[in-house]
């Protein structure tokens, strides 16, 4: 009779693992051409990042060319920060319009369906 009780618990306990590991659910990954949130504050810090560094190399290499050291170097310097920011607010434009290759992520919700609002 200890033997039933126990291996009746035994199959009950093996059941609830049974129904917790079909209760989980797998995250979604992004399919190809898909973009998450998270890919797109990369993309939009590497904007930045990448139009600061070509108006440092411009400003740099123009100091170098004339031979007046910093003047060339903080003007292309603040031009690169606001080209920057300028392509950010674009791609914050195009994700909220719906247009361009960011607007994928704004297709569809967390669960990979499209979404409903968008006919």
């Amino acid at each position: 009779m200890a033997d039933e009780s126990f291996s009746e618990r035994l199959k009950r306990l093996e059941d609830r693992i049974a129904a917790a590991r079909a209760n989980r659910a797998e995250p979604r990954r992004a399919a190809h051409g898909e973009f998450t949130q998270g890919s797109l504050a990369w993309r939009m810090v590497i904007e930045l990042v990448v139009g600061m560094v070509l108006g440092l190399a411009v400003g740099l290499g123009l100091d170098a060319l004339f031979g007046t050291r910093p003047v060339f170097l903080v003007v292309f310097a603040l031009l690169g920060f606001a080209g920057g920011v300028r392509t950010m607010l674009r791609t914050a434009s195009e994700v909220r319009s719906g247009k361009g290759e960011a607007a994928l992520m704004r297709a569809r919700d967390d669960t990979g369906r499209p979404d409903p609002g968008d006919d």
